[in-house]
């Protein structure tokens, strides 16, 4: 009689099977729920949500001019794609290029205050006062001063899109395992080896948390700019769109522009997590955690 055959037959063997295999099951039966509920869900919320505003309206009458529908707002969508899809360029154009001069200066930057405590001293104060004044203030100081409204609208956008990232890679590159540290000195590793080697890597998951955060903020920073700098006249943005459509009391365009500067968001943030997963899936554990 072979090994396997004998298996059934242990002390034990039943035993361990009616304990492990069902719990087994139980849980490759949770992870499959959880997959399917992972997409379904929001849909179901969303299909929900539209259903909900589609009987409002329609058992309330209230007219389009004040809420429209939401087949209004769809075929408001489908009639002026162009020119809303011009716009939204305009706008998705602006806040990559802020978020990548963020990027650039907000971790430059970190390495160079962790790198001179005296440096971070100076500097840093200024950096969270930048922070914490709003920007619709310093808008129209900035259109003043910059003739190109283009370039106005970067830097409104990279201002609010500038601190998470500096302050996030700030804390990672401060945030290295002491005992760690204290093995890099045992071996006398240069500051550029425990930078390139030790505080960057640890620092890697702090900055793309930063970076989540950095590229909803400077989609907001641009709308902002558009509204401040009223764009019609070197070419339109989304917040031009809307702010046109609300003062033609055409609000079907406003729901439509709008639901394309909430898809630009979602598809910005969709886009760095799995930029993030990806650079964090084989060894941190925020990352590992999600693909048990």
């Amino acid at each position: 009689m072979s090994i396997a055959e004998e298996a059934p037959h242990t002390r034990d063997g039943p035993a361990r099977a009616s304990q492990v295999d069902p719990e087994e099951a139980r849980r490759a039966r949770a992870r499959r729920l959880e997959k399917i509920a992972k997409w379904t869900l929001p849909v179901a919320v969303m299909a929900l949500a539209i259903w909900g505003w589609h009987r409002v309206v329609a058992a309330n009458e209230i007219p389009h001019y004040i809420l429209p529908g939401p087949g209004l707002v769809w075929q408001s969508l489908v009639n002026d794609w162009a020119m809303l899809m011009d716009a939204a360029w305009l706008t998705f154009r602006i806040t990559v290029m802020a978020l990548v001069f963020a990027v650039a200066g907000g971790a430059g930057l970190a390495i160079l205050f962790n790198q001179s405590k005296m440096l971070e001293m100076s500097f840093y104060p200024y950096a969270v006062i930048l922070q914490v004044t709003p920007v619709v203030a310093i808008a129209p100081l900035i259109f003043i001063y910059v003739e190109s409204k283009i370039a106005g609208m970067l830097i409104c956008a990279w201002i609010v899109a500038f601190f998470p990232v500096l302050s996030s890679t700030t804390l990672g590159l401060n945030s290295v395992d002491h005992n760690l540290r204290d093995l890099f000195k045992i071996y006398r590793a240069s500051r550029w080896q425990r930078l390139v080697h030790l505080q960057l890597p640890s620092a890697l998951p702090y900055f793309l948390g930063g970076l989540r955060i950095a590229g909803g903020l400077s989609l907001i920073g641009a709308v902002v700019a558009e509204l401040v700098a009223g764009t019609g006249g070197i070419g339109s943005g989304l917040a031009f769109r809307i702010q046109e459509a609300g003062y033609r009391l055409n609000i079907a365009r406003m729901f439509a522009a709008l639901s394309l500067v909430a898809a630009m968001g979602v598809f910005i943030f969709a886009a760095l997590s799995l930029l993030s997963h990806l650079l964090l899936r084989k060894w941190h554990e925020s990352a590992l955690k999600r693909e048990t």
